[in-house]
């Protein structure tokens, strides 16, 4: 009788730190749950949603290290990420790719214009109709600015209410952790679940 009690206890620990190796293998390499905290990704995404970040759809970062392996893809414009916030990388913020590395990006009036060409922005909303002029506020107009290697430059859907890389400049590729995916969980911080928002995918 003691032999299998000991044994159902050692069957239920074995388990218990099975799951717990695989929810922190999941976690580190696979799928991360992230809250969006501010609406500076409004409409796409609102405060309160809770969204899976596919983790190594940009490759698995080698522990210790800035190496990545199995890279599948790299970031592309349009591609909504998760990183190290550049300015304290202990914050992770969200936004969306709107120029990679070598390609030329500027705002005029509060179009965006990537490689000359306007971008086709219908995910971009703006809540303020002053324009502000050229000069250290580069809300709604800065010059042209070429992406580095490795890095990428984003912004967020909320042009108007949207801190990014009009301020701060690039995301580095090894501090990205990975791209938006689904929307799992959603509700208005109040007492509202937003069910029409669950299982949305994010792009």
């Amino acid at each position: 009788m003691k032999k299998d009690k000991k044994r159902l206890i050692r069957e239920y620990a074995e388990a218990i730190i099975t799951a717990l190796l695989l929810a922190l293998v999941i976690r580190a390499y696979i799928i991360q749950a992230f809250k969006i905290p501010s609406g500076s990704m409004v409409p796409t995404l609102l405060i309160g949603d809770h969204i899976l970040v596919n983790k190594f759809i940009y490759g698995t970062k080698i522990p210790f290290s800035d190496r990545r392996i199995l890279v599948f893809k790299k970031p592309e414009r349009g591609d909504i990420i998760v990183f190290k916030y550049p300015e304290d990388p202990g914050r992770d913020f969200i936004k969306r790719v709107i120029a990679i590395e070598d390609d030329k990006v500027e705002s005029k009036n509060k179009i965006v214009y990537v490689n000359g060409k306007a971008a086709m922005e219908t995910y971009a909303q703006h809540t303020d109709s002053y324009i502000r002029p050229k000069g250290n506020d580069r809300r709604d107009n800065f010059e042209p600015l070429t992406v580095p290697k490795n890095k990428v430059f984003v912004m967020g859907d909320n042009r108007d209410q949207s801190y990014d890389s009009r301020y701060w400049g690039y995301v580095d590729i090894n501090d990205i952790r990975g791209r938006a995916l689904i929307i799992y969980w959603s509700w208005d911080g109040k007492r509202w679940i937003r069910f029409n928002r669950i299982g949305r995918l994010v792009h």
